[in-house]
């Protein structure tokens, strides 16, 4: 159990998609004009990768690793499908961010014409489909630890896009010189948090 609270702990503050890896920065820019814009997208994502990442993790334990097949029959021992890998994740995303899309058109269209095309694009979200990449590569070993994972990755691209919304609706009424207004000022405000982001990385789980 400690494990799993220091790897959720870890995904949100230490290994942030955006301020560690620098992944999803389109639409974290561009969706971060205004804090309800910012909620509904970040909560899409927290759901997309808390889905995506269980169901990617089975696929990949049972079927694309090399050897995943041997439960269906010895024979298949030798056979690796880790080729497909990023076409099988990919397919997976997508058709969960259709099922979000429907909903939240259905339920909230406000917030869906506000998000516009940034909500299907969170299938090409590259924080999305870099999660299932990262709970390949680092081997998590049982189902809790990649969900676990896919929730605090999303809960930290969640703060992440949140409090630059905060920041920048603050500056909009801040007397910014004329030459850094826009994504110019963003550019700066993003690069001091992630600095301030960086102190986490000293936190030993």
């Amino acid at each position: 159990m400690q494990d799993l609270v220091s790897l959720f702990v870890k995904s949100i503050f230490v290994d942030n998609m955006v301020f560690a890896y620098f992944l999803g920065m389109c639409s974290y820019l561009a969706v971060s004009k205004n804090i309800k814009t910012a909620v509904g997208l970040g909560l899409a994502v927290i759901f997309v990768l808390g889905v995506t990442l269980p169901a990617n993790y089975l696929l990949n334990k049972y079927i694309l690793s090399p050897g995943a097949l041997v439960w269906l029959n010895p024979d298949y021992a030798s056979v690796d499908l880790s080729f497909l890998s990023f076409i099988i994740f990919i397919a997976v995303i997508a058709s969960i961010v259709q099922i979000v899309e429907m909903v939240v058109e259905k339920f909230t269209p406000g917030l869906y014409s506000s998000l516009g095309i940034f909500l299907p694009l969170i299938a090409v979200n590259c924080a999305i489909l870099g999660g299932s990449l990262f709970m390949q590569e680092r081997g998590y070993e049982t189902l809790a630890e990649a969900t676990v994972f896919g929730l605090g990755s999303g809960l930290g691209w969640f703060l992440a896009i949140v409090a630059l919304a905060a920041i920048r609706e603050k500056i909009s009424y801040s007397n910014v010189p004329a030459p850094l207004r826009g994504l110019g000022i963003t550019f700066i405000v993003v690069g001091l948090m992630g600095i301030a982001f960086m102190s986490f990385m000293g936190i030993k789980l």
